[in-house]
């Protein structure tokens, strides 16, 4: 036991420090120490939103799964580790019941009912009303660390998934018969199959050679939370300026999220300014419609890119989420396209199972490939084109925009295939975006 505890906090710790500080997470540790060579069905490189998701679905259906991640689960729910939210969206979140996971986020989300979409100080505006379409909310919003946690707590009802974090991944070999990852601390980790759901950065994607495509907007996404006099009415504001969107996104209670998309050369003087200065800036830039409001907890910036994988596939192995590909956030969609890929794959491994196919055969994953890889070009272009053609303020390319978003406000047919699209129910959807289980 002693190991254990030194292992994740230090030659000083104890069982009361570590009983103390993560009460619902000692699956963790006693993942990591109890021996050197871990067989498994599964092993996945990242213990992502995407991935405990997709560790969650192959352990329901029986499969043995292992994760491997740099960060223990205890960091990933602070605070301090990562302010975004998520646009959930509706599918999504009928994924998520079917998996056993929403049970832990039901007091922490916030419906959806409306997005309002507006070019600046334009009169013309979009206005996507859930009621027009009589099937709930359009989705719902999420602090990814109330995700986390939720994920975290679901992984602790299921015997058949192991945890491994803090560890790290020194070597991977992968041949026609099986993956085998060397870790930092020794343990060797044998699989079917090995999953790459480890980020933009993923390292399973470099050990397999596969050429990526990548793109700088020359922009950030500047983040934080404010809270609010007026209520939201669980309305989300996506407003188009010159230097990128800037989107209000409803919160639970009378808070909001922002994302407030900047060129990228401001990103440091945004970010050194004073709080007075930086809530005053946010004051102007969201106007007096919520009343008076205040920025809360920290603020963040990340690079805003475009990336995209020749292949999803390779040996005995598969790319999901943002490790196979990555979007501008302007229409909320980067973790609902990795959630559709993971949603896809276990339908797929699901049925191989049925019919005796291996599940890390070339076979079954181009059938992953397939699915795949059609919806995501769609999506990646679609978000491409909105970001370049309202990241600007070239006045014939304005006066078309606004013209257009007032047509289509105006043509109820066209708003509503737009709204089933920010719903995530159109297309081929898997078993689990209908909320139905796998099994």
């Amino acid at each position: 036991m002693a190991c254990i505890l030194r292992y994740f906090f230090g030659s000083h710790a104890t069982l009361e420090h570590w009983t103390n500080t993560a009460p619902i997470h000692k699956k963790y540790v006693w993942s990591v120490c109890m021996t050197n060579i871990i067989e498994t069905d599964i092993s996945i490189i990242g213990g992502s939103l995407a991935g405990l998701t997709a560790a969650i679905g192959l352990a329901e259906i029986g499969l043995s799964v292992t994760v491997v991640d740099m960060i223990p689960i205890k960091d990933q729910v602070q605070p301090s580790f990562d302010g975004r939210s998520s646009a959930i969206a509706f599918a999504s979140c009928e994924m998520l019941k079917a998996l056993g996971i929403w049970k832990f986020l039901e007091g922490h989300a916030q419906p959806i009912l409306d997005i309002r979409v507006s070019d600046g100080p334009s009169l013309m505006h979009l206005h996507f009303d859930h009621e027009s379409l009589g099937e709930g909310p359009l989705g719902n919003m999420l602090e990814n660390r109330h995700i986390r946690e939720a994920l975290a707590k679901r992984v602790e009802e299921l015997e058949n998934i192991s945890v491994l974090a803090p560890e790290s991944v020194e070597n991977i070999e992968r041949d026609k018969s099986k993956s085998t990852l060397t870790l930092k601390s020794g343990t060797v980790i044998t699989s079917k199959l090995l999953l790459g759901i480890d980020g933009r950065q993923s390292l399973a994607r470099r050990n397999a050679n596969i050429p990526t495509s990548n793109f700088s907007y020359g922009q950030v996404g500047i983040v934080c939370s404010i809270e609010h006099e007026h209520s939201h009415c669980g309305i989300a504001h996506e407003r188009f300026l010159p230097s990128g969107p800037f989107a209000i996104l409803p919160l639970t209670g009378n808070r909001s999220s922002l994302v407030w998309t900047e060129k990228e050369h401001l990103r440091d003087t945004i970010m050194n300014l004073s709080d007075r200065a930086f809530n005053a800036e946010v004051k102007r830039r969201v106007g007096d419609f919520l009343g008076d409001i205040e920025v809360i907890g920290g603020r963040w910036a990340y690079p805003l890119t475009l990336q995209y994988s020749d292949t999803y596939i390779s040996t005995r192995m598969a790319l999901l989420g943002d490790a196979a590909h990555a979007i501008h956030p302007i229409a909320g969609q980067g973790l609902n396209m990795g959630l559709r890929d993971v949603a896809a794959f276990l339908e797929i491994i699901s049925d191989s199972m049925h019919v005796g196919l291996e599940i890390g055969s070339e076979h079954v994953l181009a059938k992953y490939q397939e699915w795949r890889r059609f919806d995501n070009a769609s999506l990646i272009g679609v978000t491409d084109i909105l970001n370049r053609l309202f990241s600007n303020d070239i006045g014939p390319i304005k006066a078309a925009r606004d013209v257009g978003l007032a047509v289509v406000d105006k043509i109820p047919p066209l708003k509503n295939f737009f709204m089933s699209h920010a719903r995530g129910t159109v297309g081929e959807l898997p078993k689990l975006l209908r909320g139905e289980p796998l099994l």
